[in-house]
């Protein structure tokens, strides 16, 4: 059951993130407009991860690119990197947030807007689109960007808040390049 899980998460992602639209208005009516878009981070992250991952078409795209054919990047691992990685760290964002200071939210819009650049960066280095580039492009960089805004004019983008908004982004997407490179050498694989 937890391989189906693993698997198949996307899809379910995908479902919930309509649902959580669709609720949105009841949720979040009487929040204030930081919160509301740290909130959506939530739901737009996941319909992106239906770009990406629908038909397991990141981890193969990436495998056979830069992993030449080898499985460099597994099914578990995207499970924890999107899962817990991404849904989780976006909810302790808002928690955060909610209850400490507004400008935890950066790490939900970093975590946005350090994705879209990786995505943007990608497509151009090896010159093809790959999974989840478009949504990153049209949807995370205007979004993201407008929601960086609101939150800095709301009080919430002290520096401190923009390292830790931006150092969180840096980290999670520097640890799964180190692992990807830990497989790389295990397998006896260039990486790139």
């Amino acid at each position: 059951m937890l391989n189906r899980l693993m698997s198949n998460w996307v899809y379910g992602g995908a479902l919930a993130g309509i649902l959580l639209l669709c609720l949105a208005p009841l949720l979040v009516g009487t929040w204030s407009l930081p919160l509301i878009l740290t909130f959506l981070h939530l739901p737009v992250y996941m319909l992106h991860q239906l770009e990406e991952h629908d038909d397991d078409r990141f981890r193969t795209f990436f495998n056979s690119k830069l992993g030449h054919g080898k499985e460099i990047l597994q099914t578990g691992m995207v499970f924890i990197v999107n899962v817990p990685g991404v849904w989780g760290v976006i909810a302790v964002s808002l928690y955060l947030a909610a209850n400490v200071h507004l400008g935890y939210a950066l790490i939900a819009v970093y975590l946005v807007l350090v994705n879209a650049f990786v995505h943007i960066a990608a497509a151009i280095k090896l010159k093809c689109y790959n999974p989840g580039a478009l949504t990153g492009a049209i949807v995370f960089v205007p979004f993201g960007a407008y929601s960086l805004h609101v939150i800095n004019e709301a009080g919430g983008g002290a520096a401190e808040f923009q390292v830790i908004g931006f150092l969180s982004a840096l980290v999670i997407h520097a640890a799964i390049i180190a692992y990807v490179k830990i497989r790389c050498k295990t397998l006896g694989v260039t990486f790139g």
